[in-house]
């Protein structure tokens, strides 16, 4: 069969493969899907598209279910997600909406229908009861992408899911530790635990996330000019941990201070003193956080929370998690008068929208002083009139 490529952008090309006429409607059917690479990595993909769309039956017009589209547009978008986005979408796919919607006709499903599921979700849910207005709105992001795909593969003309209501998620109140709480894990850590230690300072001064930090290897640091490198996270799919790239898909830059740069070193030379003692060598790809002693393997997600919350309540800082470092380094930033693109650039989000709309409510001290500012201004400008 057939298909074409043609370059977006930079690195981005379009793909598309012709799919032959819908028996019914007599149309002529494409399957597209924007990559990113290279030239030959697009056509690479072209003829997998090709050999995909050989293979699948056409669905006519009309006669696909949410179980079909769903299923089928997961299948058309994995390459382009994370292993663990791929099995995080299959769960939500398979357990709740096939369950309860997937037998419906795409072609007569209406915004009213979505609604109807949404709200049984949010009022009786499944087996493990009710979900979270923001589970729902996961589930809906599912619904309204394959929906989408299936108004471009001409299963229908509109996405009813355009006009859906699913429920407002409410706005969690965060409390991220204080410098003082900060500074006292810290120190309880070099106590008892000083790899965990400099994990706790890196994570309260770089506020990258837990799979960033445990992905780390040598290679990233460069410690002589105090910067980091954040390339990949480390997620669990199927009860196995693997590596992967960021959130955003981009790798991102960061600087570190002159304390946190000292402390790695630190760290650097424990580590070559286990490999010594193991008889191996810490090799530039070794990972920066690991029990081996040639640094082969990653430490667990799960077992450094644990070991946080561990630290945490031999502190008597209660209430705070792993994650709240990175809510305490945006935050102190933002409070500091440290402009919102430089704090979005170090947390790693894509636009700085993301970061104002989670973190406005923490700048009091800047807008205060915003305004005393104005007031200054004002003032002067009083007082050269009145001269």
């Amino acid at each position: 069969m057939p298909g074409s490529m043609r370059q977006r952008g930079e690195g981005s090309w379009n793909l598309r493969v012709y799919a032959g006429r819908d028996p019914v409607t007599g149309r002529k059917v494409s399957v597209e899907r924007t990559v990113r690479g290279t030239k030959r990595e697009a056509s690479k993909m072209l003829a997998a598209m090709v050999a995909e769309v050989d293979r699948r039956p056409l669905v006519s017009a009309g006669k696909g279910t949410v179980a079909q589209l769903c299923r089928e547009w997961l299948a058309h978008a994995t390459p382009s997600f994370s292993p663990k986005t791929v099995e995080t979408t299959r769960m939500y796919i398979e357990d709740p909406i096939i369950p309860l919607i997937g037998s419906m006709l795409v072609a007569k499903l209406a915004p009213s229908d979505l609604d109807r599921f949404y709200r049984q979700l949010l009022e009786v849910g499944r087996s493990r009861g009710p979900y979270a207005p923001a589970t729902i709105r996961r589930v809906h992001g599912i619904i309204r992408r394959a929906l989408a795909q299936g108004v471009r593969w001409g299963w229908i003309v509109h996405n009813p899911a355009v006009d859906a209501s699913p429920p407002r998620v409410p706005m969690k109140e965060l409390k991220p530790p204080d410098p003082g709480q900060v500074v006292q894990l810290f120190h309880l850590a070099q106590e008892s635990d000083p790899e965990l230690a400099t994990f706790i300072m890196l994570a309260a001064s770089s506020g990258a996330r837990r799979g960033e930090l445990l992905a780390l290897r040598w290679s990233d640091l460069d410690i002589d000019r105090g910067t980091l490198s954040v390339e990949r996270g480390i997620v669990m799919v199927d009860g196995k941990l693997i590596e992967q790239g960021t959130k955003t898909h981009q790798s991102r830059r960061i600087s570190l201070d002159a304390g946190t740069a000292s402390a790695l070193e630190e760290h650097r030379e424990r580590m070559i003193d286990r490999a010594r003692v193991a008889g191996s060598v810490l090799a530039a790809d070794s990972f920066v956080f690991s029990h081996p002693g040639d640094g082969s393997s990653a430490w667990h997600p799960d077992s450094t929370s644990r070991a946080f919350r561990k630290i945490s309540r031999q502190a008597g800082v209660t209430g705070i998690r792993l994650h709240d470092l990175r809510h305490y380094v945006a935050t102190r930033l933002l409070a500091s008068g440290v402009d919102v693109r430089t704090v979005a650039g170090r947390l790693g989000h894509r636009n700085p929208s993301t970061t104002l709309n989670v973190y406005s409510h923490f700048v009091p001290e800047a807008d205060q002083e915003a305004a005393e500012a104005l007031g200054r201004i004002f003032e002067d400008a009083a007082r050269l009139t009145h001269d």
